[in-house]
This record gives C-alpha cells, sequence and structure tokens, in this order.
C-alpha cells in the first residue's frame, strides 16, 4: 500500500447538519485531492487565529546580554 499524504490549506464554514455540524469541502480541493466518496481524510482545525504580539507581548525594550541571561539561569533566579 502506497501512502501520498497531500495537505491543501482550505477556508469553509462549519453548518448545522441534523444533529451534526458539518462542512463542505470546494470541489477545487475534491478534484486536487482526487477525492471519491468513502475516502478517509484527516483534518487539522485552526480554530482561531493568533496575534501573538498581543498574547505575549514585545521584547523590544529586553536588553539584557546573552551571557547576563545565562548567568541568571545558572543561578536560578
Amino acid at each position: 500500500m502506497r501512502l501520498c499524504i497531500i495537505m491543501i490549506e482550505v477556508e469553509t464554514k462549519v453548518r448545522k447538519w441534523g444533529n451534526s455540524l458539518a462542512t463542505i469541502i470546494p470541489n477545487d480541493v475534491v478534484e486536487k485531492a482526487n477525492l471519491k466518496e468513502g475516502n478517509t481524510i484527516k483534518m487539522f482545525l485552526s480554530l482561531k487565529k493568533v496575534n501573538l504580539k498581543q498574547e505575549f507581548g514585545s521584547l523590544k525594550n529586553w536588553k539584557k546580554p546573552t551571557e547576563k541571561i545565562m548567568k541568571e539561569i545558572d543561578e536560578g533566579w
């Protein structure tokens, strides 16, 4: 059995389908990945776009030399 991994990024909306939620795979993605009914796929979900600067702050005023940082680590802060 030959394993072929195809990674395609697509943005789509989640919609109500009966008692479940579903999403539509756009036709151009179906064609690129040569998907057929019954194929098994693996999905990776990105639920939130993270602004790293906002989450972790800025380091623009951090001017400690590397040697000082290493010394603080060795001393256990």
